[in-house]
């Protein structure tokens, strides 16, 4: 897909979509006189009142485009780059569904700044395309493949390309990262990741690394044997480096929980829901999206990505409730309950990114049901940290980014709460509080670098949306890279 930028409105498109705010009367100045007749009459009819609510015109022979597509944009003083990220991606489906292949955006920038606005507009197109009904067999209807995508800026010139290119680099990272997580676990299991991994990485120009049951062995990663050692598909530690400071340099490390398929092991959980199960590896399934896109940026700093991918099931070979097992760090876990396994495989995923040179640390998971309570569905997505700058500056990310992300607590008695009886740790106690404990466990393994905790569990998937398909939604994945970028010194 090519996505431009002009400043003015052509000819020949098979789509135009304008979008204007239910508490302003101003039309574009850069429509023709046909689309603005037509958008009068709509006004008047006040149609278009409600957010993301849309009418179709056939415009006439002579006009820029064989369709006019008018959409809410809510009110002025409320428009986010969320919303204008969800616009662009409902104009896009909508035009899709109708067989178009090339088509025009003339949205609003509002209050926000240009650029930001062009980024929102490529991201939501190129999020609008992903398709989660691979699997269907038969005949079946087929949205259009979009084949050229016009943004209509009045001013900006350069800046405003450079950010929708960006814009586009942006949604194709997260597209892979939605596509990883929406594969089913029969499909998608540790030795398949690593394996499309490789393939990123090879495309990319990123050094890759995949250790197999022996070399985990052999190296001494206990905990993530541990939660593995149920399954026929082996764990594997993934591993992908970028180097935009050159040899010797400190690394930036995101570390990702890659579990392709979650029954919760002996601890087993409910039948109803299970299925979601298979997005418990987007943590993983967002690192691998975000090396794409920094490897794409070319950002002056290393980054290093290690993703720790397995599958939790209860083969007679499965770790049980009372267990004590090691870990990469040295540190003993008495093991509770075999569905708290993120953090089992996070302990030695972050301490084996410390010895590959990593200096700071954000970790990316599923990690629990509490933050959903907490937070509500594709709501917001749960954040702690160590270091209280680096943390503040993350949550500032989120903000620009138009993402959701919330702050709770790591009180030093959750440290305390964590703490074992026969072994050093033990990875799940009761008594509420489930999110911050769950944190409170991984910092045991961030070696005292600064560290940010993200608990995407709230909002790794979503219901179908006019702006996105049904599965995984790749949020707080764009905040990642954007922080990534903060950090270049």
């Amino acid at each position: 897909m090519e996505i431009s930028v002009q400043q003015t409105i052509g000819t020949d498109y098979d789509g135009l979509a304008v979008a204007l705010f239910s508490d302003e009367a101003n039309l574009p100045t850069e429509l023709d006189e046909k689309s603005w007749t037509a958008i009068t009459t709509l006004q008047q009819q006040q149609s278009l009142q409600n957010l993301y609510s849309s009418e179709m015109l056939l415009l006439e022979a002579g006009s820029p485009a064989t369709r006019l597509l008018m959409l809410g944009a809510g009110k002025k003083d409320e428009y986010e780059l969320q919303t204008a990220r969800r616009l662009a991606g409902v104009a896009a489906r909508i035009f899709r569904k109708k067989g178009a292949r090339k088509i025009a955006l003339l949205l609003p920038a509002g209050s926000l700044n240009a650029g930001d606005v062009a980024q929102a507009f490529a991201e939501g197109v190129m999020l609008s395309t992903v398709d989660s009904t691979l699997y269907r067999s038969g005949e079946k209807e087929k949205a259009a493949e979009l084949e050229e995508v016009v943004l209509i800026f009045g001013e900006g010139g350069e800046q405003i390309r450079e950010r929708a290119a960006r814009g586009q680099v942006m949604g194709e990272g997260i597209n892979l990262a939605r596509w990883l997580a929406n594969e089913p676990g029969n499909v998608m299991t540790p030795e398949r990741l690593a394996e499309e991994a490789r393939k990123v990485a090879e495309i990319n120009q990123l050094e890759f690394d995949a250790l197999d049951k022996a070399r985990l062995t052999e190296g001494g990663f206990k905990a993530i044997l541990a939660v593995g050692q149920g399954s026929v598909n082996e764990p594997r530690m993934i591993v992908l480096k970028y180097k935009g400071a050159g040899e010797n340099q400190p690394y930036l490390g995101l570390i990702g929980k890659g579990i392709t398929f979650d029954s919760g092991g002996i601890s087993i959980k409910p039948a109803d829901g299970m299925e979601n199960l298979k997005y418990d590896m987007s943590g993983g399934a967002w690192v691998i999206g975000a090396m794409q896109i920094i490897a794409q940026l070319k950002p002056d700093i290393n980054v290093l990505g290690v993703i720790a991918a397995a599958e939790n099931l209860p083969d007679g070979n499965a770790f049980r409730p009372g267990d004590v097992i090691g870990s990469l760090e040295g540190k003993t876990i008495e093991v509770s309950n075999t569905d708290a396994e993120g953090r089992i495989v996070l302990a030695d995923g972050l301490t084996y990114a410390r010895q590959l040179g990593a200096t700071k640390l954000i970790d990316l998971a599923t990690l629990t049901g509490a933050a959903r309570v907490a937070l509500g569905s594709s709501i917001a997505a749960a954040v702690f940290g160590s270091d209280k700058d680096w943390t503040s500056l993350f949550l500032e990310a989120a903000e620009q980014a138009g993402e959701r992300a919330w702050q709770l607590p790591l009180f030093p008695e959750y440290s305390q709460l964590i703490k074992s009886n026969i072994a050093d740790l033990n990875n799940s106690v009761g008594g509420g509080g489930g999110a911050s404990l769950g944190a409170a466990f991984i910092k045991e393994f961030s070696g005292n670098l600064p560290w940010i905790h993200l608990d995407i569990a709230p909002v790794s998937r979503t219901d179908e949306k006019p702006y996105i398909a049904k599965g995984s939604s790749g949020h707080l994945l764009r905040t990642l890279v954007d922080f990534v970028l903060l950090n270049v010194e």
